[in-house]
């Protein structure tokens, strides 16, 4: 029971971090892009494509055709939180996902993204 209790307490003193990653097709190249304000999510995703069930239709399509191996789930950047004042996460976890965007580009023959309308 002891155990129990520690493990619990060490779950909840442990930091949520957020952050932005890609999943990267090494066959084709093409990459996806997005952010996570909790990085621990990252399970779950592989799990829906494991499954067949990822939302973004054509990477579900080229993980069912090429496997598992092909893919490779990777951080890019984790946030940076500010330790005092007024911090809005969100906002701060969108504006470091559209530096990834913008640098790699995501679209089309190259990626999985859709440019978002603004």
């Amino acid at each position: 029971m002891d155990q129990r209790k520690e493990l619990k307490r060490l779950y909840k003193e442990t930091p949520v971090i957020a952050g932005v990653f890609q999943i990267l097709n090494k066959r084709n190249g093409k990459r996806f892009i997005a952010s996570t304000r909790n990085m621990k999510t990252l399970n779950g995703l592989k799990f829906s494509l494991e499954n067949g069930v990822y939302v973004v239709r054509e990477l579900q399509e080229d993980w069912n055709k090429y496997g598992a191996d092909a893919f490779e789930i990777t951080t890019l950047e984790q946030l940076k939180k500010k330790k005092e004042g007024y911090f809005d996460e969100k906002r701060e976890l969108e504006k470091l996902e559209e530096k990834w965007l913008e640098h790699y580009q995501p679209y089309g023959e190259q990626g999985y993204n859709t440019r978002k309308v603004k």
